[in-house]
C-alpha cells in the first residue's frame, strides 16, 4: 500500500532520533496520517508477509473485552506474552523482570476491556465484568443503527488512571465512525506508532473492525484513516524496513476480506473471517522492543 509507505519514507526523510521507553532508541516524526479506500482491496501489507490470524484472534480478544493472555496463547497467538499488568510484575529491563513479566497472565484493562467496560473499577483478568462499566463498543453499534449520521460514534481506549498500569499504555487510544453516503468510515487515533511492527497490525486490525461494523449495519465499506501521533521505528529495525521498501508496492495485488455465518459483532469469532487471495512479500522479521 502506497499510504503506508509513504509513512515509512517519510520517517526515514525527516525523522529525529530520540530515546524511548525501551532504551532501544528511535527515529521519529511528529505526526502522520495514514488513509485506505476499502474499494481498493483489504489493506493487508503485501510488501511483508503479516499473519492475519494473529491480526483477528487479537481483535476479538478486543472485542471480547478479555484481559487474561492465557486465551490469546491457547489460540497460538504470542503477540502479548511480554507483558503484563504493572500491579502485578513492575515494568523492567532486566532478564528476571522479563521472565515474571512472560509468567504473569493479567494484562490489566487493556484495550478491549475500557471498550466493553470503560469506569469500571478493575479487579483481575478472573473477574467477571457482565453489566459493570460503560459499553462503548455497543453504543457505537446502537447509534449507528439508531442515527446513522451521527457525529458522537466514539470509542477510547485511554484511561489516565490506568496509564501506569498497563504496559505499553493504550498505544491506539481512540476510533470513530461516520457514515457518509450510505459508507461506514473509521478513524482511528494512535499516540505512539511502531511503524515495522505494530502499524500493519494496526492497519489490518481496524479494517476488520470496520468490515465487521459494516456488516453489523447494512452500510457499505468506506475509508480506514489514521492519525498517527509519535510515529517511529526502533534502531534495530532500520535494515527491515529498508529491504521492505526495495519491494515492489504493485507485484501483488491486495487480497479481499469475507465473513461467513455473521450474526452479530459480539458473536464474531477470529475464525470467521479469511482474505481472500492474499500473496505477499516473504516475512521480514523484526525483534519487539520490550
Amino acid at each position: 500500500m502506497k499510504s503506508y509507505l509513504d509513512i515509512v519514507n517519510y520517517v526515514f526523510e525527516h525523522g529525529t532520533k530520540k530515546e524511548d521507553r525501551t532504551g532501544t532508541g528511535t527515529t521519529a516524526v511528529a505526526g502522520a496520517m495514514f488513509k485506505h479506500n476499502m474499494a481498493d482491496g483489504f489493506p493487508l501489507l503485501t510488501t511483508k508477509k503479516v499473519p492475519y490470524r494473529l491480526v483477528a484472534s487479537e481483535l476479538e480478544f478486543f472485542i471480547k473485552g478479555i484481559t487474561d493472555k492465557k486465551w490469546l496463547m491457547d489460540r497460538n497467538n504470542h503477540i502479548w506474552d511480554e507483558w503484563c499488568s504493572t500491579e502485578k510484575v513492575p515494568y523492567g529491563h532486566d532478564a528476571e523482570t522479563k521472565k515474571k513479566m512472560m509468567e504473569e497472565r493479567d494484562l490489566g484493562p487493556i484495550y478491549g476491556w475500557q471498550w466493553r467496560h470503560f469506569g469500571a473499577e478493575y479487579k483481575g483478568y478472573d473477574v467477571d465484568y457482565t453489566g459493570k462499566g460503560f459499553d462503548q463498543l455497543k453504543r457505537m453499534v446502537n447509534l449507528l443503527k439508531k442515527t446513522p449520521y451521527s457525529r458522537q460514534n466514539l470509542v477510547l481506549a485511554w484511561s489516565p488512571m490506568h496509564a501506569d498500569i498497563v504496559v505499553p499504555p493504550f498505544c491506539h487510544y481512540g476510533f470513530q465512525v461516520t457514515v457518509l453516503d450510505g459508507k461506514l468510515n473509521l478513524m482511528w487515533n494512535q499516540r505512539s506508532v511502531d511503524i515495522a511492527l505494530g502499524l500493519p497490525f494496526n492497519i489490518a486490525s481496524y479494517a476488520t473492525m470496520l468490515h465487521l461494523l459494516a456488516k453489523e449495519t447494512g452500510l457499505e465499506e468506506g475509508e480506514l484513516v489514521g492519525f498517527l501521533g509519535d510515529t517511529h521505528f526502533y534502531s534495530n529495525h532500520e535494515e527491515g524496513l529498508k529491504e521492505q521498501l526495495s519491494r515492489d508496492p504493485n507485484k501483488y495485488k491486495l487480497p479481499t476480506l469475507e465473513t461467513e455465518n455473521f450474526t452479530s459483532i459480539f458473536d464474531w469469532t477470529y475464525t470467521d473471517s479469511k482474505v481472500i487471495g492474499y500473496e505477499s512479500y516473504p516475512r521480514i522479521k523484526f525483534d519487539i522492543a520490550i
